[in-house]
């Protein structure tokens, strides 16, 4: 947006500025001294976002009463949210104000946005969750990340991203005439958004506290959050511009995009095979001093197995050691908190612990980024139902229908595992 057509106030934007840096002096205030202090950060911090709703919405109030009176004054009455109000509006040709030709305004007509409330407000709701969890995890273990089996709260933090994005993609690919052109708008979009989790992740920034920067190449961390965003999206943004079926005359939500079910299922019959049919041999790493228990260099994990899912023999280890290079994993992975490890107060495995609690793993691994692939299609059916159905509805009908489905799926699963058959809940 030009600077010239869209002018805000110069209060509006203080405003802003204001309840951003509000954290950030409260930081200096509080801790003046490295470490920051997080548990002060927590007892006041979320008072001071919680001002953020309430100055949003009165922005967009302040906005709405704005648009209202601009359309007022153009002459064109009463401005119709209805939808199908809006489809049959035409509003008369925007006219002078009466001024000379050098210094006249035109006055434009209203126009409604095309931002989807419900979804920028679940998105919020996502990372509100993940500031919750992320700070709050550490006074109260039971939200944090599940060390290996089972689900937290904080599990659901990176599928709701992920079904976010399913729905952003279909929302923002419904209509895509030249596919070469959007397909490499989606490659370029997911590469930005790859490189920005490696700077954000990749240990550039590992010395705030110090002002040391710096990474070393050699132990860089190459997947993360945002590279698990990035492949969900551009798996599901070549699905939905490549293997899309609609027609102009009929849009079917399942007979329209079979093939996306097609690729989901595919993808899960590929993570399936390679998790549960790979044999995992032996396998060694360097434990290195600093950071860790004064263990031998040497470290050595005894495996020979196939399909386990346990922290220390997963296929989805052994994966990402053998592609990425045990030196470019997460080096201290949740599972150091299982009893196993005996991990102390101050983050530390000791000696007796066994080896693989001093391994570094992803849990954002390349197996794993399959079934994350996964859940953004997932989300993108459901993005399908909002942008081809207006009647609430049917909407509600579809949404249930997927829901009602995958649930039964899920509790199938479970009665399987009940049964020591291997399907588990855990982070291979």
């Amino acid at each position: 947006t030009k600077r010239k057509e869209t002018k805000r106030s110069s209060g509006q934007w203080n405003t802003r500025y204001i309840f951003a840096f509000l954290p950030l002096a409260s930081f200096l205030f509080t801790t003046p001294t490295p470490p920051i202090d997080t548990k002060l950060f927590l007892s006041h911090s979320p008072l001071l976002y919680s001002f953020f709703p309430i100055l949003s919405a009165f922005e967009s109030h302040k906005k709405k009463e704005k648009d209202m009176a601009m359309a007022m004054a153009a002459g064109y009455g009463q401005i119709p949210f209805d939808e199908e109000m809006q489809k049959s509006f035409r509003p008369p040709p925007p006219f002078h104000d009466g001024a000379g030709d050098g210094d006249h305004h035109i006055l434009k007509p209203y126009k409604k946005s095309n931002r989807l409330v419900s979804l920028d407000a679940f998105r919020g709701l996502c990372v509100f969750l993940m500031i919750v969890v992320d700070y709050g995890g550490s006074v109260f273990p039971i939200i944090a990340h599940s060390p290996w089996n089972g689900l937290h709260l904080a599990d659901f933090v990176m599928p709701f991203f992920l079904f976010v994005v399913g729905i952003s993609i279909a929302l923002v690919y419904k209509k895509a005439p030249n596919r070469p052109e959007a397909t490499w708008k989606a490659v370029g979009r997911a590469a930005k958004l790859f490189l920005l989790g490696i700077l954000l992740q990749g240990g550039f920034l590992h010395g705030l506290n110090s002002l040391t920067y710096g990474v070393d190449l050699e132990r860089i961390r190459l997947l993360g959050i945002l590279q698990r965003i990035s492949i969900g999206y551009i798996v599901g943004a070549l699905c939905e511009i490549w293997l899309s079926r609609r027609t102009r005359r009929e849009v079917g939500i399942l007979k329209s995009y079979y093939l996306h079910w097609f690729a989901a299922f595919a993808i899960i019959a590929v993570y399936l095979g390679l998790l549960y049919g790979l044999y995992v041999p032996d396998w060694q790493f360097f434990v290195p001093g600093e950071g860790y228990s004064d263990l031998p260099l040497d470290a050595h994990v005894k495996c020979s197995v196939r399909g386990d899912v346990g922290p220390a023999c997963n296929s989805a280890g052994m994966i990402d050691r053998f592609v990425l290079g045990i030196n470019h994993l997460y080096a201290k992975p949740v599972y150091k908190n299982l009893k196993e490890c005996n991990i102390s107060s101050d983050k530390v495995v000791p000696e007796s612990a066994p080896s693989w609690c001093h391994a570094p793993f992803d849990p954002e691994g390349l197996l794993s980024s399959l079934t994350a692939a996964v859940t953004c299609l997932i989300g993108l059916q459901y993005g399908h139902v909002l942008a081809h159905l207006q009647d609430h509805k049917g909407r509600l009908e579809n949404w249930c229908g997927f829901s009602v489905a995958f649930l039964v799926l899920g509790l199938f699963l479970a009665l399987l595992g009940d049964h020591n058959i291997a399907i588990s809940l855990n982070s291979t």
